[in-house]
């Protein structure tokens, strides 16, 4: 098992804890997987991702059985005839997160770190807190200092340490690698460690399966820096090649108006993405105004034969009201994964008989 870069194919043992190339390039990771059998998956006593096994990179006898907290096979709720939501709020840290976090801090605890670093805008910091305090290390999470105070303080109850940035997003990473570079530390990155990625992947064999063995036409996923994005294309790509799909759903990505630089790209026809402005926005969680990950985020979209758009403040409200009104309160950002869908049935009316799955990713205890 290896991290290879994805600019010039120089590979890293994951012993090395390299989370860059040298020559700039970000890292994807290599390994062997077994194809999974669903039907046996779906018949497991375990009902939690770790009945995937099989195409995770761990063995079935392995650290994760001590760090898990029984995350994952979260429902999937009917909205309207051929809408559906999953219920990623329905997690130890109240939010989709959790299948990245427990990935990652299981692989950390097994290469031997005592003490990770993350950096966050509330919900990966979180996770990443609570699942090293579960696996016995200590973790400092560099957050925006606007990140709301009820996400602050839940990282601080697993015991984190909060270093709060001032300034943007981008502003709050840097901070972060600069203390990695200079200790040497575990970085747990959500962003640039794609083992993040083989536990959000997750979430889309979960559908599948739930929905009987059939893959919904599109799939509604925010995108901030990406990570569940990136586990979609991640699990489509696995599943072709298994012959468990003989297409790749629509990846329906959104982003919030006021921070767009994906959408922007995308609409642009560019192959890569340019930072914006920050403007301001409910959608604490998709504001990202330099996406690290935008290039590949581009080409799974296009790959897919997906679509990026941009959703207004006040649609991001107003979804959330009409949310809580059947019963589910959620965080501002899921919110804006409804307004997405609502937007795009406006642009694509054939996707009213499609079925189509959209991420109810934070709960909203989280946010004001």
């Amino acid at each position: 098992m290896n991290y290879i870069c994805i600019e010039c194919g120089s590979k890293f043992p994951l012993e090395s804890n390299a989370w860059k190339c040298s020559c700039g390039g970000l890292l994807n990771l290599e390994y062997e997987k077994k194809p999974i059998d669903f039907k046996s998956a779906a018949a497991a006593k375990d009902h939690s991702l770790w009945k995937y096994i099989d195409a995770l990179p761990f063995e079935e006898d392995d650290c994760w059985r001590d760090i898990s907290l029984g995350e994952g096979d979260t429902p999937l709720i009917r909205i309207e005839e051929n809408l559906y939501a999953k219920a990623d709020y329905y997690m130890p840290t109240l939010s989709f997160k959790d299948r990245g976090a427990v990935v990652l801090m299981a692989m950390a605890k097994k290469l031997g770190a005592g003490r990770v670093i993350a950096d966050s805008s509330g919900n990966a910091g979180t996770a990443i807190a609570a699942y090293s305090a579960r696996a016995g290390m200590k973790c400092d999470v560099f957050v925006p200092a606007a990140t709301s105070d009820k996400k602050i303080r839940q990282i601080e109850a697993h015991g984190a340490a909060i270093h709060k940035v001032s300034g943007t997003r981008e502003d709050t990473a840097k901070a972060a690698i600069d203390m990695v570079e200079s200790t040497g530390l575990f970085y747990a990155s959500h962003i640039y460690n794609p083992l993040f990625w083989e536990g959000t992947k997750t979430y889309f064999y979960e559908t599948f399966e739930q929905l009987g063995g059939f893959m919904p036409e599109a799939f509604i996923i925010p995108v901030g820096n990406g990570t569940l994005l990136m586990g979609a294309y991640i699990a489509f790509k696995e599943m072709l090649s298994w012959g468990v799909i003989d297409k790749m759903p629509r990846i329906l990505a959104v982003q919030a108006e006021n921070c767009a630089p994906i959408f922007k790209a995308f609409t642009g026809g560019m192959d890569k993405v340019e930072s914006c402005e920050n403007l301001g926005t409910l959608a604490e969680g998709i504001a990202i105004a330099a996406p690290a990950r935008g290039a590949q985020i581009l080409k799974a979209v296009r790959e897919s034969g997906g679509d990026i758009i941009g959703v207004s403040e006040e649609s991001i409200a107003e979804a959330r009201r009409s949310l809580a009104c059947q019963g589910i309160y959620v965080e501002i950002t899921s919110a804006a994964n409804y307004a997405g869908y609502l937007d795009y049935i406006k642009k694509y009316p054939e996707l009213k008989t499609a079925k189509v799955v959209f991420p109810l990713c934070g709960a909203g205890i989280k946010s004001s």
